[in-house]
């Protein structure tokens, strides 16, 4: 059975490579408080040790799917990477290259010190920044330097054991660092420092409490009684009684008829309005004055809940409270801000900022949040249908011209086909976000490209590595685990100090910044956890997309480096 079971797996390779992501994915999924392998590094294991079979796999499959997972990168943060270095994201954007450079210079410090080869290098970084993708564009790399190649193949091998031993920390490491350390280096209270961001730019709650709700948005119907202060107001003067509120006269029932209000409509005493706003606001204060009325006609308003796409140039960089004075806003409650590949929930702030690429679900009447739709750009369709069309002319593309090589003198220069594949992803990412006709990706497409894009390759990688892994990892020995844990944190707590006396970030979202710039999700969580608030990821965004890039091509530099 077992030789049957050996044999099969070495005939058709493809099985090995779906039982490795079938395992990878499983015991990847195990966290301990918010931690945990993570599919990647779990699959690479798991490749591993079924690599140890000696599984010959074919070898144009592991850069189709590379190509595929960085096109969906880029795509992904291309919104934000491109804001961040053209717009008002410039200092979150340069505080990321530097942590980027922070990144590099301990990798390729610590490899001079270790003695490491070029593959156990190249693996040091990528494990100890979490940065899987830099091993694909290394691989490109090593394979142009003209080695022997035995030599090349044995720097190839080297890579995911360092990384392997080196990831663990990399990604448990960089949240203890950033979520448990950082306050106290800082002499911050995280939490007191979210709280007095909100109140800095008018915010009461974060996003995700009482108020941001869907259910907590409610019609209710009052009589208009005698020596009521709006009488004789029209209903934008009796809204704005409550100047710190969102509070809108929907509809008024008078003598007998049901009329939709306008913002001139004048109350008269008798008349029964249908009052939209939040619960506690219709409950303790206009129901502490008015007498609520039982009229299922008034209430039976069309309603609807929308997720904008935002594409129009003109609310690009508007503050929330600048789009609430806009016509359009009226009778319109916005519920969450989603923003970035990884769909960071942004805080809703009246200074929080609106940019394109992001998506708004707003709520309302159906004719409000139609009219809101059509200032703000267009309803982000709810279709699982990609346009594949569009997604291999786009790697193609990229492709073809990062294939392209240039010669300074005697050095050639290429992007290589995996960096025109990011680059390609980045572009068109932007443009889909200011030209939304187009290349639409689905959110859950994105994520299988990203993700098992990377795990197929890795898969790979593991598989094809796995016979001299052992040996590898006895050569290194355990002072690469060590390597590892200096060249996580060194990067990180220079960072948290420059981005504090240098860029000056405010300390609620310095720590996001971090977080962002190293890629590291899993102390985002842990971040917002320890600030009970979103807030931190106001942060993270524009330094994720920097972050992102750069992490992943410092794979190829770190190679010409040691070269």
């Amino acid at each position: 059975m077992v030789d049957w079971f050996v044999s099969t797996l070495r005939t058709y390779p493809e099985i090995a490579i779906f039982l490795s992501l079938g395992l990878g994915y499983y015991f990847g999924s195990f966290t301990y408080k918010g931690l945990g392998l993570g599919a990647v590094t779990a699959t690479l294991i798991a490749a591993v040790l079924i690599g140890q079979l000696g599984i010959t796999i074919s070898p144009p499959l592991k850069p189709t799917f590379f190509l595929m997972f960085l096109f969906a990168i880029g795509y992904g943060v291309g919104p934000q990477f491109v804001r961040g270095i053209a717009k008002d994201g410039i200092p979150q954007a340069l505080f990321a290259v530097v942590v980027c450079v922070f990144c590099l210079g301990a990798a390729y410090f610590g490899a001079l010190l270790a003695g490491y080869d070029i593959g156990s290098a190249v693996g040091l970084y990528a494990g100890s920044q979490t940065i899987s993708a830099s091993m694909g564009l290394a691989t490109d790399a090593i394979n142009r330097l003209g080695l022997p190649p035995e030599q090349s193949k044995a720097m190839l091998d080297a890579m995911p054991v360092a990384y392997a031993v080196t990831y663990i920390f990399g990604t448990v490491g960089s949240a203890i660092v950033l979520a448990l350390f950082g306050p106290a280096l800082l002499n911050i209270d995280l939490e007191a420092e979210c709280k007095r961001y909100e109140e800095e730019y008018g915010g009461k709650k974060a996003l995700g409490g009482a108020g941001t709700a869907w259910h907590n948005y409610e019609l209710r119907a009052y009589r208009v009684k005698d020596g009521a202060r709006i009488v004789g107001m029209t209903a934008r003067e009796a809204e704005g009684l409550l100047p710190t509120e969102r509070v809108f006269i929907e509809r008024i029932r008078r003598v007998g008829r049901v009329e939709d209000a306008t913002v001139d409509t004048v109350v008269a005493v008798g008349d029964v309005v249908a009052v939209a706003g939040r619960r506690e606001v219709l409950v303790d204060m206009i129901g502490s004055v008015a007498d609520e009325v039982d009229d299922r006609e008034l209430l039976a308003v069309p309603a609807d809940g929308v997720d904008v796409f935002v594409t129009n140039k003109e609310v690009d960089g508007k503050t929330l409270a600048e789009l609430a004075a806009r016509p359009t806003a009226r009778g319109v409650f916005l519920r969450k801000i989603v923003r970035g590949a990884t769909a960071t929930e942004i805080p809703i702030l009246p200074n929080t900022k609106v940019h394109r690429g992001d998506i708004l679900t707003i709520v309302g009447r159906t004719q409000d949040t139609a009219a809101a739709t059509k200032d703000l750009g267009r309803p982000d369709a709810q279709t699982d249908v990609a346009d594949v069309a569009f997604i291999g002319a786009a790697i193609a593309i990229g492709a073809l011209v990062g294939a392209l090589t240039f010669k300074i003198g005697s050095v050639p220069l290429t992007l290589s086909t995996s960096g025109g594949a990011l680059i390609s992803g980045l572009f068109f990412g932007w443009l889909r976000s200011v030209r939304p006709t187009f290349g639409r990706i689905p959110s859950p497409t994105v994520w299988f490209m990203n993700s098992v894009g990377l795990n197929v390759f890795i898969a790979v990688v593991g598989i094809s590595s796995g016979p001299g892994f052992v040996a590898g990892l006895q050569q290194l020995g355990f002072s690469l685990f060590l390597w590892g844990i200096a060249v996580t944190t060194i990067p990180l707590v220079l960072a948290m100090y420059v981005g504090k006396y240098v860029f000056r970030f405010h300390p609620a979202i310095l720590l996001g910044c971090c977080s962002g710039a190293r890629t590291t999700t899993a102390s985002l969580g842990m971040i917002n956890d320890r600030a009970k608030s979103q807030i931190p990821g106001l942060g993270y965004t524009v330094t994720y997309a920097v972050g992102n890039t750069l992490l992943t091509i410092w794979g190829m530099v770190l190679v010409l480096l040691l070269a």
